[in-house]
């Protein structure tokens, strides 16, 4: 995706994980034929998840969600079919989760309910991504009792001592997988990773994923590694 083009309705720049309604499914490509379970009646409610990928201002890189972890498929949006945006931040300002949802105990929002306070002492900017935002965002049943929490902050600036104490505690409080990413604008890495002091860092970004000695200084010889992006 390229940033510096494709923005929302306010002019910011669209992110990986900003969640993305659409006017028209003609607008849907991808280099093969959709799958079965990507209805028409599906994507009239179903909104598209911004992935990872450097593209040209002509489109934005895209993934497609269904109920289930086997149904995700890549494809790409042209910009001018956006007609509105949620991203991961929006659901956190908002407190979706408290809003009642029809999900009952999920042990992924009775975590995130927990969590919150703590994500929100850190200073730093946070959201619920994957499929608790997707179903906070859409209304959509995508989660289950064991559904993981996944969610990203954006951290510009190198993490600070307390910052990381902080999300050190997180998985204290959660009663279900929970995967902490950090986006440091160039890319993004798993928490755990990092604080588990690795020397090099798998940074996911546009471009792909790079290992590099420090997330936040992309350009000091990160190295190619094959793994996926998100």
């Amino acid at each position: 995706m390229n940033e510096a083009t494709a923005t929302t309705a306010d002019e910011r720049p669209l992110r990986p994980h900003d969640l993305l309604w659409f006017v028209d499914a003609a607008a849907i490509t991808a280099v093969e034929p959709l799958p079965a379970w990507a209805s028409s009646d599906w994507l009239r409610r179903a909104p598209l998840v911004v992935r990872r990928e450097h593209t040209g201002p002509e489109r934005i890189a895209v993934g497609l969600r269904g109920t289930t972890r086997s149904e995700r498929f890549a494809a790409y949006l042209t910009p001018d079919a956006v007609h509105r945006c949620v991203s991961p931040e929006d659901l956190a300002r908002r407190q979706v989760w408290r809003e009642g949802n029809g999900y009952g105990e999920c042990d992924a929002l009775v975590t995130l309910a927990a969590l919150a306070p703590l994500l929100d002492a850190t200073g730093l900017v946070w959201g619920p991504t994957g499929s608790v935002g997707f179903a906070l965002a859409s209304g959509l049943p995508v989660l289950r009792r064991d559904s993981d929490l996944d969610l990203v902050l954006r951290a510009p600036e190198r993490l600070s001592s307390e910052q990381r104490a902080v999300l050190a505690r997180l998985g204290a409080g959660a009663l279900c997988r929970l995967d902490v990413q950090i986006d440091t604008g160039h890319g993004a890495f798993a928490f755990a990773e990092y604080i588990a002091g690795q020397r090099r860092i798998l940074l996911r970004t546009n471009s792909g994923p790079l290992l590099t000695e420090d997330p936040w200084l992309i350009d000091a010889a990160p190295r190619p590694e094959a793994a996926p992006t998100r």
